[in-house]
C-alpha cells in the first residue's frame, strides 16, 4: 500500500489551525451587551410611587435607575410604556441634573424632583431622538420619566409631592 502525502505550506498549516481553533465560537451566543444593544430593552422591576398634588393622588410602577449605566441607558430603544408606568432615576445626592433624549422613541414629560420630594419642575413633551440638553434648573435628587402628556392629563404640577422610600432617606 503506497501512502501519498500532500505537503502543506507553513502559511496554510497555520491557517487551518486558526480556523480550527475558531470554529467553536461560531456557535456561541452574542454577548450580553450586544443581545441588549441589539433588541428592545426588556421592563425591570417596578416600585410603587404616587405623586399627590391638588388633583389628588396619582399611582404608578416605576423602574428604578440606580447605577450610572443604567441611568445611562434609561428608556432608549424603547417603543413603548404602559400609561401608569416610569422611570425614576436616583442621583443618590441632589446636584443640578440634565437629561436629553438621544436614542429614545417615546415623547416623555421629565418631572424633576428636589430631595424632599417636592416637584421642582416638569419639561413636558419632550421630542424623541434630541440631543438637546434639558435642564432641571436646580439641585434635584431624581427625575421621573411618565409619558408625554401625562402631567398635563393627571394635573400633575411643581410643587405636588412625590412618595416613593427614597424621599424618606
Amino acid at each position: 500500500m503506497t501512502v501519498t502525502r500532500v505537503p502543506v505550506l507553513p502559511s496554510a498549516s497555520k491557517f487551518l489551525r486558526l480556523a480550527a481553533c475558531l470554529a467553536p465560537l461560531a456557535v456561541l451566543p452574542a454577548p450580553p451587551s450586544f443581545a441588549q444593544d441589539a433588541a428592545p430593552a426588556a421592563q425591570a422591576a417596578t416600585e410603587p410611587l404616587g405623586i399627590v398634588g391638588k388633583s389628588g393622588r396619582h399611582a404608578f410602577q416605576v423602574e428604578v435607575m440606580r447605577t450610572d449605566a443604567q441611568r445611562a441607558k434609561g428608556l432608549m430603544f424603547r417603543r413603548s410604556m404602559a400609561a401608569d408606568h416610569g422611570m425614576l432615576f436616583d442621583f443618590e445626592r441632589p446636584a443640578p441634573a440634565t437629561m436629553w433624549m438621544k436614542n429614545t422613541y417615546l415623547s416623555l414629560d421629565m418631572v424633576f424632583i428636589r430631595s424632599d420630594g417636592s416637584i421642582a419642575r416638569i419639561a413636558a413633551d419632550t421630542e424623541p431622538l434630541s440631543t438637546k440638553v434639558i435642564s432641571s434648573g436646580e439641585p434635584v435628587l431624581a427625575v421621573l420619566e411618565l409619558n408625554a402628556g401625562t402631567a398635563a392629563k393627571l394635573g400633575i404640577r411643581a410643587g405636588d409631592r412625590v412618595e416613593h422610600a427614597m424621599f424618606k432617606r
